[in-house]
């Protein structure tokens, strides 16, 4: 019990010390150009297991031609692990998380779930530090509220957005990465 403890604290620690340094630029980012494509086949392969292991469909569709992006690739996979975590946690056996590339006036990363859904009153604060909406996305010990901001910090540090969309409980949830195409 005593490790855990020590364990989640070092886990708590290493967050805040993330976030810190995104949000004061004082993380380091290595920008290159990145294929979306790439980026969601090797979050795919990543997760696939684990989802099928849940009863849980694990889809990827990227669209024909996207730009490169550019981005530090360990941060953005940090990013994507940390959103399709979510959705598994959040997604009962028999739904769906689907992963998606497209391009409009930006390169847009997307992660939908079927899962249990944000209230709308929730919403506008999913991205706050410590923030928990455990009404519908569960109460899990152990977990602080800070993955999100850290993805939010992170998204911002490359140049990019996020936001979260949801129909409420039951209703599933998306998170819409946009990104500036490389030129």
């Amino acid at each position: 019990m005593i490790k855990t403890e020590i364990e989640h604290l070092r886990r708590l620690l290493g967050d805040m010390t993330t976030l810190t340094q995104v949000e004061s630029g004082g993380l380091e980012m290595q920008l290159q150009p990145v294929e979306p494509a790439n980026l969601l086949e090797y979050i795919r392969r990543t997760y696939e297991p684990l989802a099928a292991q849940k009863g849980i469909t694990l889809t990827v569709e990227t669209k024909p031609n996207l730009p490169t992006i550019n981005i530090d690739e360990g941060r953005m996979v940090q990013v994507l692990k940390n959103l399709v975590d979510n959705a598994l946690r959040y997604t009962p056996p028999g739904g769906t998380i689907h992963i998606s590339a497209e391009m409009s006036d930006k390169v847009h990363l997307r992660v939908t779930d079927s899962g249990n859904g944000i209230d709308p009153e929730d919403l506008p604060y999913v991205f706050d530090r410590f923030y928990r909406a455990d009404k519908n996305r569960g109460g899990n010990a152990g977990k602080m509220g800070l993955g999100l901001a850290i993805c939010k910090a992170l998204v911002e540090a490359q140049g990019g957005t996020i936001e979260v969309t949801s129909g409420g409980s039951e209703a599933g949830t998306t998170f819409s990465i946009k990104l500036p195409p490389t030129i």
